[in-house]
């Protein structure tokens, strides 16, 4: 038996792994079982060299749970004494106090920088075994044994088949880990794309009206998932059953993107655009990060821009480290080349459809555009791509590309200004008389009804069409939403839009936050006999409050809303004699009892 010291070049290395990795520990598994992968990976590629003679046979992972311990065993190459001395004995890096100490509270940097995948089995286990048996002829069977403490011990044992079996003796305080569903959520989460069958006990079935274990390993992975094989031998059933797979509870995707790509880095993934709900943080970190098939995060900001996390699927590239760290990400080269290609290949194949099949684009709109209008917000370079096929709705359901609603609306919609005047509405059923009302003007109205973003793509887009201004059909009266000409319309006597204005006043409710402000117009005798609008300006101010940080000033502000009196309806002129005759009475009566 050999004994001796692990060679780290501080002491400090366990407490490290012990306490600073502890909010990652789950990851002890994934390491453990990709190690395994690989070793078996490895003998693969011997054998195909011709540089392994003997049979492959079932080379199937095994992860084991008993009542102390978790095991995990391959049939791969296995290890030499020799080899466990030069890569699990020698953890000897030039600078590690330093860099410890640097990066103790950063999990993955630690992991990934010096490879120290198999010691985050210390995360959960307060003593871990290896036995292990290498491929070579004539080697013998070891045992190496550690308890967490840089001692360890190596010596002969008896293993009749190459391989690795890891045997982590769970520590008290990580007894979750022994708890068989445990195993299997998180097998499900970091394996079930792994290029080797992984198994975790037995396939089950029901016996004498209980489940029993079957002869059957339960492999719990797809060995070869559906990004790696090419197009051409998919059919949309195979991308649409995928999307289930991943995302069970999801509706039906719109159209996916199938990635492949080895120059200038590696590539693979199948991005999804999905039915994106109303609200969308809920939508976010769908996208699931493998290296090699491994899986490593669901949070890929900063591997692809902000807006298209909200994409659903799976993005594989070895050039994405295993372990990697969010200051990694921000700085790597590669990193943001793949996420300039994504970008590209998106807007590519929006367009794509766009140009091939508009009426299927048309179609999906009402599901894409809060996915285009943020990345229109949120990426400067895609709102330069996405403004070809970008689509505008008016309320009569149709569809306009940028460039097609201003040549429809620029004859009657521009003011005396010169300014083109894009009047919208929020909610048809609720805007009604006033979108009635433009319509019979002429004018046509867009319908904007997505309250977490149109808000905000309205003022991008004065900013970024020429000469351009939004104005919400019930922000005015229909004369003023687009000022052609400066008319004089005969108005009514001052005194008689006093008589109105205070008779609607003082009939107004008191609310909280609230003022109205009464005026007199002469509007036709068909128009309504009384409007309510809110100027553009104030309400846009309120409802950019409610999203934007620095902006609660305006949010404090009361509503305010204009109650327009249309001078020339029946009613209003009803109202105006009916005052009018009420004060000449009460002024009659009071002249009678001053001469009496």
């Amino acid at each position: 038996m050999q004994k001796g010291n692990i060679g780290v070049t501080t002491e400090n290395i366990f407490p490290i792994i012990k306490k600073f990795l502890y909010s990652d520990h789950e990851i002890f598994l994934r390491e453990l079982v990709s190690n395994a992968v690989d070793a078996t990976q490895k003998l693969k590629t011997l054998e195909s060299k011709g540089d392994f003679k003997g049979e492959l046979g079932d080379l199937t992972v095994k992860v084991k749970v008993d009542k102390d311990t978790i095991t995990i065993s391959d049939r791969g190459i296995g290890l030499t004494a020799e080899e466990i001395d030069k890569y699990i004995n020698q953890i000897a890096f030039s600078g590690a106090n330093d860099f410890l100490e640097k990066y103790k509270d950063d999990a993955n940097s630690i992991i990934g920088h010096f490879g120290l995948g198999f010691y985050s089995a210390f995360m959960v286990a307060k003593k871990v075994e290896i036995i292990t048996k290498s491929y070579k002829e004539g080697e013998k069977a070891v045992k190496w044994s550690c308890d967490g403490s840089p001692e360890f011990t190596l010596e002969d044992a008896e293993k009749a088949d190459r391989g690795t079996d890891i045997i982590l003796y769970i520590d008290d305080d990580c007894k979750e880990f022994l708890e068989p569903a445990k195993i299997t959520s998180l097998l499900t989460k970091y394996c079930r794309f792994l290029p080797v069958p992984v198994a975790f006990g037995k396939k089950k079935e029901w016996k004498d009206g209980k489940q029993v274990d079957t002869d059957e390993d339960n492999v719990i992975n797809q060995t070869t998932p559906l990004w790696n094989r090419k197009p051409s031998e998919l059919k949309d059933e195979d991308y649409k059953k995928f999307y289930q797979e991943l995302y069970p509870m999801a509706d039906e995707p719109l159209f996916w993107i199938h990635l492949n790509v080895d120059y200038p880095f590696n590539l693979t993934g199948i991005l999804y655009f999905p039915k994106i709900k109303s609200n969308i943080e809920l939508q976010r970190n769908k996208i699931q990060l493998y290296c090699n098939q491994v899986y490593v995060t669901d949070s890929v900001e900063g591997i692809v821009p902000d807006f298209l996390t909200l994409l659903h699927g799976v993005i594989d590239s070895p050039d994405i480290p295993l372990n990697v760290s969010r200051s990694y990400l921000q700085s790597d080269s590669n990193v943001k080349k793949i996420s300039t290609y994504i970008t590209k290949k998106v807007s590519d194949r929006l367009q794509s459809i766009f140009k091939n099949d508009r009426k299927d684009f048309e179609e999906k709109w009402d599901n894409l555009k809060i996915f285009i209008n943020y990345g229109m917000l949120t990426q400067e370079d895609f709102y330069d791509k996405a403004n070809k096929f970008s689509l505008m709705k008016d309320t009569q359901g149709k569809y306009y590309t940028y460039e097609e609603y201003r040549e429809l609306i620029k004859s009657e919609q521009t003011d005396k200004e010169g300014n083109l005047i894009y009047l919208y509405a929020t909610n048809k059923d609720e805007q009604y008389s006033y979108i009635d009302a433009a319509v019979n003007h002429g004018y046509n109205v867009l319908i904007m009804d997505d309250q977490q973003l149109d808000v905000a793509i309205v003022s991008m887009l004065e900013q970024k069409l020429e000469k351009s201004r939004f104005t919400r059909v019930d922000s005015d009266i229909i004369d003023r939403l687009i000022a052609k000409e400066d008319k004089k319309e005969p108005e009514l006597e001052t005194n008689k839009k006093e008589i109105l204005s205070s008779v609607f006043q003082s009939q107004l409710p008191v609310m909280n936050k609230v003022e109205f402000n009464v005026e007199v117009q002469s509007l036709g005798e068909n128009a309504s006999p009384i409007m309510i609008t809110q100027s553009e300006y104030m309400r846009r101010m309120k409802e950019m409050a409610k999203i934007q940080q620095g902006m609660s000033f305006y949010g404090e502000m009361p509503d305010m809303f204009n109650l327009v009196l249309n001078a020339d309806h029946k009613l209003i002129k009803n109202v105006l004699a009916d005052s009018e005759g009420a004060c000449n009475t009460e002024i009659s009566l009071s002249m009678r009892n001053l001469q009496s």
